[in-house]
């Protein structure tokens, strides 16, 4: 085959496999970026532009015959397949998403920069691995890693993770005469903060020169495009927005400072957050309790000094939110707090299937990445999503527009109600807590939300409402002390949503006067 009538990124990366290239060889070979090469393999309809194409069809015109006769199989291969896919109908909704989803061509298109995937590609890995699923197989394993508990994970990563600690500690509070355990790496000074948010105090950087570019190796690469397939099948949301990768961290006198660069979330997705999985299917494997086989864990992330090099790895994570709210006296319960709580949905990520404070959220920038670096935007941001309702705020809903998403004139009521009163004592947002969850690198940076005018809860409580990433939003009073006993003791917590959901009854014990019969949460040393 000599002439292509029209070049597109499936022909293109063809012609790379014909000449038996990498990424880079191909890229010095036609005299373009690595990343133009690597989004043909993601995106196989991308048309590349009409210098690009003058190239190709120079390349082709000019290469060897044994070249020429494996670009001709290969371009013949795929047009069989495609009649195939054309004579059986329509594809699967998971094959659909394959091939359709820009956020999972996001997804591929940084596996094929990681890694050198020749002769094949990492839209073909994946889909090798999409074939050989079978649904109910995954979701079987789904619910049995579902089973593992916090405990468990705690124990695993405590013993997996067992020298180096020094003035660092698990995170363990007491109540009830039962022992909590997280998997939330701190030291006394990250604990019982009390630092208001959006204050003068403390302030995070943002610098604009850090992106973390990485290579990964072959094991990391064959577990990134496992766990793609499988996500594509479950049908998690994966969404290729940017967030913030930690890269300092300083804690004085209950005052956070630090510095944040951006990453792509899929560079986080395929990487560091398949540790989770991989250390929920060794505790299921190790029946023993005693050898946990972990080779993914023991590359990206083998010990303590690794977990709190923010400036050497990729570091991602967020704030999370305990949120009370005054209500005035009611049917059946005087003046309180309504304290909400949320069970994360199966289709997210992150803590799926467990209890959680809301709003929790992965921290990223909106539209000022030097803005949006401080603590309070976050949150901000996903009140408005995750109880108010405005899906404009959504990554997963569309683009984000807006030149300033959260101005007066775009927040809701709710929202605007508390913002026109940030000067006031209605209501406040303060720190709580930091940790570094262990399971994944994560930092966890837990808060308080208190909304303390009565006036709020009567306006606007009905519409308060959580979004798509909970599958359930439970409400307990401030005053039922054993309802919240029962619920500290639920071993369906997630470790921040604990790390955040003890730190914020304890800061709330202080702070609430006659609204609060809190039970007594200890820290455990």
């Amino acid at each position: 085959m000599d002439v292509v009538e029209a070049w597109t990124g499936q022909n293109a990366s063809a012609l790379k496999r014909a000449f038996r290239d990498t990424n880079e060889g191909f890229a010095g070979r036609l005299g373009t970026s690595v990343r133009t090469v690597a989004a043909w393999s993601a995106n196989p309809n991308l048309v590349p532009t009409a210098e690009i194409q003058r190239a190709l069809d120079t390349l082709l015109f000019q290469a060897e015959g044994d070249v020429k006769g494996r670009f001709a199989l290969l371009i013949g291969n795929q047009q069989r397949v495609e009649g195939e896919h054309a004579a059986a109908g329509s594809q699967r909704p998971a094959q659909h998403r394959l091939a359709k989803d820009p956020h999972i061509a996001a997804a591929l298109s940084w596996l094929e920069s990681s890694f050198t995937w020749a002769p094949t590609s990492a839209r073909e890995r994946v889909a090798e691995e999409l074939a050989a699923l079978d649904p109910r197989t995954v979701e079987v394993q789904a619910q049995r890693l579902a089973q593992v508990t916090r405990e468990q994970a705690a124990a695993a990563a405590w013993r997996y993770y067992q020298a180096g600690f020094g003035k660092w500690r698990p995170y363990k509070a007491r109540l009830a005469d039962q022992v909590l355990a997280t998997t939330i790496l701190t030291q006394d000074a990250w604990l019982d903060l009390a630092q208001p948010l959006g204050s003068e105090q403390g302030h995070f950087q943002f610098h604009s020169g850090i992106r973390r570019e990485m290579k990964i190796s072959q094991s990391v690469a064959e577990e990134a495009a496992r766990s793609l397939a499988e996500s594509i099948e479950k049908g998690s949301q994966i969404v290729n927005s940017e967030i913030y990768s930690l890269t300092s961290l300083d804690i004085q006198g209950g005052v956070i400072s630090g510095s944040v660069g951006v990453i792509d979330f899929v560079q986080f997705a395929l990487t560091l957050n398949l540790l989770e999985n991989e250390l929920m299917r060794s505790i299921v494997s190790d029946e023993s309790n005693r050898s946990l086989v972990m080779p993914i864990r023991n590359e990206l992330l083998p010990d303590v000094a690794t977990v709190l090099d923010f400036s050497g790895r990729i570091c991602a994570g967020g704030a999370l939110a305990l949120t009370a709210i005054a209500r005035p006296r009611g049917r059946g319960h005087d003046p309180d707090y309504l304290l909400l709580i949320q069970e994360r949905s199966g289709s997210v990520l992150n803590a799926n299937r467990r209890l959680a404070v809301i709003p929790k959220a992965f921290h990223g920038p909106m539209a000022d990445y030097g803005e949006d670096a401080h603590f309070s935007a976050t949150i901000e941001r996903e009140m408005e999503e995750e109880l108010f309702g405005r899906t404009d705020v959504d990554s997963t809903v569309s683009d984000q527009l807006h030149a300033d998403p959260m101005h007066p004139s775009l927040l809701s009521a709710p929202m605007r109600w508390l913002m026109d009163r940030s000067d006031s004592d209605a209501w406040r947002m303060e720190s709580t807590a930091v940790g570094i969850n262990l399971v994944s690198g994560n930092y966890e940076f837990a808060n308080l939300i208190v909304i303390d005018d009565e006036e709020w809860w009567v306006r606007y409580g009905g519409q308060v409402r959580a979004n798509w990433e909970s599958s359930g939003l439970h409400r307990y009073s401030s005053l039922d002390t054993a309802r919240l006993e029962s619920l500290a003791l639920d071993p369906r917590w997630s470790n921040e949503g604990l790390f955040a959901f003890t730190q914020g009854c304890r800061r709330l014990a202080e702070i609430g006067g006659q609204r609060v019969r809190m039970p007594s949460i200890k820290l455990e040393w």
